[in-house]
C-alpha cells in the first residue's frame, strides 16, 4: 500500500537534517558499526537515569538498545548504573537525541522506538514529539511494522498526540491506560504512587509507507 498521495504530513514543513551538525565528540557506536547487526535495534529517547533502558536490555537480550538521555546528571546517574552491570545489548548516548538520530541511525534501521515521559512542553506545544516536523525523520528510521510507544500522565498531551497520529501522520495506534503496577522508569513509579492516571499510546508504521527521507542519511555516516 502506498500511503505518499494522501498523507497530510507532506502539507507540513519539511525537517532539515542537513543543517544540523554532529554532537558534541560524536561517534558512530559499536552497534552501529557491525556490518551484520542480527539483533533488532530499538531506541529509547529521554532515557533519563536509565531505569528502563537497563531493565528492557535484561530483560530481552535478543535485541539491542541505544538509550539517549541529554541531561548530564541524568546520564551520569545512568552510566554509573550502567557500568556496574554487564549488558552488552545496551548503547547509553549522552547527545540532543534529534542532532544524534540524524547523523546515527540509517533509514529503516529501527524495529522500535521508546518515548517515555517527555516533557509535557506545555507552554510550547510544538516542541511535543508528534508536533515537530522531526517526527516525519523519526518515522523514516523506523522498519515496516516497527512500533513507537509514547507514554506520558498529561491527558492533554496523549490527547494532542492521539489526534496527530490519526490526522497528521495517518499511523494505526491503541490508546491504552498504563497498568498501577508498571515500574519501567522513575516518573512513572513516581506518578502511579500518587495515583495519577497514566497513558501509552502505541503507533504502527504500516508496511508501504512513505516519508520524504526514506533514502537520506548523513555522506559521511556508513
Amino acid at each position: 500500500m502506498n500511503h505518499q498521495n494522501n498523507l497530510s504530513h507532506n502539507h507540513l514543513r519539511a525537517f532539515q537534517p542537513e543543517k544540523l551538525t554532529p554532537p558534541r565528540k560524536f561517534t558512530i557506536p559499536e552497534a552501529l558499526q557491525r556490518e551484520t547487526l542480527k539483533q533488532p535495534l530499538i531506541l529509547e529517547i529521554g532515557a533519563g537515569k536509565g531505569k528502563h533502558a537497563l531493565s528492557f536490555a535484561t530483560e530481552n537480550p535478543d535485541k539491542h538498545l541505544i538509550a539517549i538521555e541529554r541531561t548530564r546528571n541524568k546520564f551520569e546517574a545512568f552510566h554509573r548504573l550502567f557500568t556496574q552491570q554487564s549488558l552488552d545489548n545496551l548503547t547509553p548516548v549522552h547527545a540532543d537525541a534529534i542532532a544524534w538520530v540524524v547523523h546515527a541511525i540509517a533509514p529503516n534501521s529501527l524495529a522500535g522506538i521508546y518515548i517515555l515521559y517527555p516533557n509535557p512542553e506545555q507552554h510550547n506545544p510544538n516542541q511535543q514529539w508528534l508536533n515537530m516536523p522531526f517526527f516525519e525523520f523519526l518515522l523514516s528510521r523506523l522498519q515496516p511494522e516497527g512500533k513507537i510507544i509514547l507514554a506520558t500522565n498529561i491527558e492533554a498531551y496523549i490527547d494532542n498526540a492521539e489526534q496527530q497520529a490519526a490526522k497528521v501522520w495517518q499511523l494505526p495506534y491503541s490508546r491504552n491506560v498504563v497498568a498501577n503496577d508498571s515500574d519501567r522508569t522513575h516518573f512513572e513509579v513516581k506518578y502511579l504512587a500518587r495515583n495519577e492516571r497514566c497513558w501509552q499510546l502505541t503507533m504502527t508504521k504500516p508496511e508501504g509507507y512513505l516519508t520524504r527521507f526514506d533514502h537520506w542519511q548523513m555522506i559521511d555516516t556508513f
